[in-house]
């Protein structure tokens, strides 16, 4: 059987134990709520207000004009996070970490709504957090039932169960459903994963055809054939972002944040002992459309002043095709590689 673990509220829950004085208030752990910063935790207190992650902290504001906004601090979750993996690795025989708050488990097939359980007190009463687990054959059936009884919950599908189960739930609660295929299942009077489920091949082509489709059927019916993987796959991209309090225009400023923000991301690649092929640009304009630039050459590089200059050759050559003020700039590398050179780009 597999179970997928999820920390409940990770980042305020940490940020509760940090500052105990926060507990029973409205938390949200995210940027600027006066400028343009978005939720990246809520905690319960504040979910019942209808905030929740990926809404704007101005937003979150409006709805709870007493919540407590705290700047993430992403080193300390990271050593929080490691406390519960290292505890649930010495509980399971396969463990592979998503993220920092969420991950899948091995467990025995005889009991293991019970091992999910011991898991889930273990945690609690060694770490201090809550986490939710779901238990059931397959990755995207256990997915679905970690959320199904939050915070502190287990859910368990048994063998068999599996399409019966997720059949009520709305078709965005199935991993793969984001809002543009919901807007097309729901133009074709599709709301419900076991309507998902039903379709035949006619039915799925007009809806989502393509591989896509024939995935996200095979989820509805509760069929994912992946496995737990023990070893986490290699990171394949590293990026750093920077959204503006105020639109800028300035090509010289925007240049300067562009170095900084390569500079970043290069100290990312020297720590991790990385190299990158290709430096690519992101660039998001007032409208909120948003464009990228890439650069890829043979010998991949961690060198900053190698990122530093192609970034701002990628950036100028974007605002020459379109010039204006940007709410957002990022820059990213990928095609990594553990063999590091200093071959400019």
């Amino acid at each position: 059987m597999i179970a997928h673990l999820d920390i409940d509220a990770f980042f305020a829950a940490v940020e509760m134990h940090r500052r105990p004085e926060l507990r029973g208030r409205p938390l949200v752990v995210g940027g600027d709520p006066h400028g343009r910063g978005v939720v990246a935790t809520a905690n319960y207190a504040a979910r019942e207000f209808g905030i929740r992650s990926a809404m704007s902290a101005a937003e979150a504001l409006r709805r709870c004009p007493e919540v407590v906004f705290v700047r993430p601090d992403i080193a300390h979750y990271r050593e929080w996070s490691a406390r519960v993996w290292d505890l649930v690795r010495g509980m399971s025989t396969a463990v592979e970490v998503l993220g920092l708050d969420e991950g899948y488990l091995e467990l025995p097939d005889e009991d293991a709504g019970a091992a999910a359980d011991a898991i889930r007190v273990a945690v609690g009463r060694e770490v201090r957090l809550s986490c939710s687990l779901g238990v059931a054959t397959c990755k995207v059936v256990a997915k679905v039932a970690s959320d199904h009884d939050k915070p502190g919950g287990v859910t368990v599908v048994a063998p068999g169960d599996e399409a019966a189960f997720l059949a009520p739930m709305h078709v965005r609660a199935l991993p793969g459903v984001g809002p543009r295929t919901e807007q097309r299942l729901a133009a074709a009077g599709i709301t419900r994963i076991g309507e998902l489920a039903a379709l035949d091949d006619e039915g799925l082509r007009a809806v989502a055809g393509g591989r896509n489709g024939e995935d996200l059927r095979r989820r509805a019916r509760g069929i994912d054939p992946r496995r737990v993987e023990s070893v986490p796959a290699e990171r394949i991209s590293i990026s750093s972002e920077r959204t503006f309090a105020r639109d800028v225009r300035d090509g010289v400023q925007l240049e300067a944040i562009a170095c900084e923000l390569a500079e970043q991301v290069a100290g990312v690649l020297q720590r991790r002992e990385r190299a990158a092929r290709t430096v690519t640009i992101k660039l998001r304009y007032a409208d909120f459309s948003t464009v990228t630039r890439g650069w890829t050459v043979r010998a991949a590089t961690d060198d900053a002043a190698a990122i530093r200059q192609t970034a701002c050759a990628l950036l100028r050559r974007a605002l020459a095709e379109r010039a204006g003020p940007l709410r957002l700039m990022g820059v990213g590398v990928s095609g990594l590689s553990s063999e590091r050179q200093l071959t400019l780009f």
